[in-house]
């Protein structure tokens, strides 16, 4: 099997992997269907068409199975969803239990001992069931989760199964008590269930008698088993502190609780070693205000209900790495490459990690975004946390023996976040279709941005606003403009593009450029211009307030024409 040279997921959560051959593997963004494109022969033409493999994942030939199963966990380990078909994941990692795990409770901190999860600086917290368990970096600034998911249904079963869930996170609404309640009731229905599925059997109302109980299916498992059992597997998932899916939030306070008792103790010790007054921390929190139960991620169904959003038309820009041409631009989210991670959060405060691989990170976010990157480390023998910053324009040099260059990390993650700015400030909005996100009622348009507000102001251009928060300024002299403004009616205060801290100016003649808003340069007089709009605009609450659920055929054929 070829080695991966590198391994993309996009935005929509499609995933990208180049091996060292040359060939190169494409995943669909909710992962049941694959392209595998082979590396043209060394004699072979350049006009020659690479050959081409296009499949769905869970009928994949056993000459690409091992390659997909490798892709499938890059996947899972950084997508929301995983996508678990049976037939790939080898019968090792599999397990048959006779219930549905839908939830999990955690350690209540008032009564747990809290210290007995830290281990030689890092910690672990596990469910009261063992369904689930996160472990905390040593610097806190990511966290890894595995949990059993059971594997990926017919979509039948996994409408099923997400009513069920809905249901849950339904009743999340409504406080404490009703979460409580539901997670009682649903304790309460599967031993109903189990109960009368025993009185069943014992009545001799259970037919499973006929089918032998030594027949198995091609997993080696007793078809006896397959009508009141499930398969389940264990799925790794890695987060950053930042970001992570509000399911992960009360484990990871528990997490950061128990480093917190940890650090106090040893100021303690420390005082009481140096004579000085003992430091009283209570950094208990109040057992009402968290709820310990949490909702599980469910896998994606095996068959997706969207196949005509799959793009099969890959980011070019890890191939044109000398130009600034680029067809399709996708918004990335995690880069693997040579034994070090990138992560790229876009959200409200958009921020970069890096990963090098020797338990350091590098992360730059705020005023900081793309300019200076602060390095986090533990010192081994002292095990003190270091921090260090660097600037992108002033880097140092190679250090002989070091596992990496940080010049060329950092230089790495600035070049993909400019792009990644690119992406965003294009009104190519591609990137916000993805297929198991979609409605089917809608047919996917309340994923796509709508046009919100136009003006035409006489003898200086005309401004367009999208439901995105996307800017588009075109003046009459031929300059367009394209940047991200808040349009929100909660701030009262704006800052200047908040979301991205750069704009995209093209020129009559097509040159495109990335401006940062803090240094406009010449072109400060057009950047002002749109600037005032959008305030003037904000101040006066023109833009109409914007939900996914207002979008109906009608406005969207509108908004269209």
């Amino acid at each position: 099997m070829q080695a991966e040279r590198l391994m993309v997921l996009y935005g929509d959560d499609s995933v990208e992997v180049r091996y060292a051959g040359g060939s190169r593997l494409l995943l669909s963004p909710c992962g049941c269907e694959y392209l595998y494109e082979a590396a043209p022969p060394a004699a072979a033409h350049t006009l020659q068409p690479a050959a081409t493999t296009r499949q769905r994942v869970a009928f994949a030939l056993s000459a690409y199975r091992e390659q997909l199963l490798r892709a499938l966990d890059f996947r899972n380990k950084f997508a929301s969803r995983p996508y678990l078909p049976s037939h790939v994941i080898p019968p090792e990692r599999k397990k048959i239990l006779f219930s549905d795990i839908l939830e999990v409770r955690w350690p209540d901190p008032t009564t747990a001992d809290l210290t007995r999860f830290i281990d030689n600086d890092s910690v672990k917290i596990s469910s009261v069931d063992g369904y689930a368990h996160l472990y905390l970096s040593e610097l806190q600034q990511e966290f890894t989760v595995e949990f059993l998911c059971k594997v990926s249904q017919s979509s039948a079963a996994s409408l099923r199964s997400s009513q069920k869930n809905s249901d849950y996170q339904t009743g999340d609404q409504y406080g404490k008590s009703s979460k409580k309640s539901v997670a009682e009731m649903s304790l309460k229905q599967m031993r109903t269930e189990n109960k009368k599925n025993k009185h069943s059997c014992a009545e001799g109302k259970c037919r499973e008698p006929t089918i032998p109980e030594d027949q198995k299916d091609r997993d080696g498992v007793p078809l006896f088993y397959t009508n009141c059992s499930s398969e389940y597997t264990w799925v790794t998932q890695r987060w950053s502190v930042s970001s992570y899916p509000e399911e992960w939030k009360y484990p990871l306070f528990l997490a950061l609780m128990c480093c917190n008792l940890h650090t106090v103790k040893n100021v303690m010790k420390t005082c009481e070693k140096n004579n000085h007054t003992s430091i009283g921390a209570d950094v208990l929190i109040d057992p009402e205000t968290c709820e310990k139960v949490s909702c599980l991620p469910t896998a994606l169904p095996l068959s997706c209900r969207a196949p005509h959003l799959h793009r099969w038309t890959s980011c070019d820009f890890f191939q044109n790495r000398g130009t600034e041409k680029y067809s399709c631009p996708q918004l990335i989210q995690i880069v693997w490459c040579q034994g070090v991670l990138y992560r790229f959060i876009h959200d409200r405060t958009n921020i970069t990690e890096i990963y090098p691989g020797d338990d350091s990170f590098f992360k730059s976010e705020g005023a900081f975004l793309g300019n200076y990157f602060i390095h986090y480390a533990i010192q081994k023998g002292t095990k003190k946390r270091e921090e260090k910053m660097y600037s992108v324009n002033s880097l140092p040099p190679d250090v002989p023996g070091n596992p990496y260059s940080i010049s060329s990390v950092v230089t790495e993650a600035t070049k993909i976040l400019q792009y990644c700015y690119k992406a965003k400030l294009s009104l190519t909005h591609n990137y916000y279709l993805c297929c198991w996100k979609m409605v089917p009622e809608t047919d996917g348009r309340e994923m796509l941005p709508v046009l919100l507000y136009e003006k035409v102001i006489p003898s200086i251009g005309r401004l367009i606003v999208y439901s995105d928060h996307k800017v588009h300024t075109a003046f009459w002299d031929g300059m367009t403009l394209n940047m991200v403004w808040d349009f929100s009616s909660s701030c009262s205060k704006i800052q200047v593009n908040e979301d991205v801290g750069w704009c995209k100016l093209t020129t009559p003649d097509g040159v495109q450029q990335l401006i940062k808003i803090s240094h406009p340069g010449i072109y400060e007089r057009y950047i002002r211009t749109a600037i005032e709009w959008c305030r003037s605009l904000n101040e006066r609450k023109e833009i109409p307030e914007y939900t996914a659920h207002s979008v109906t055929e009608e406005n969207w054929y509108s908004s269209l024409s």
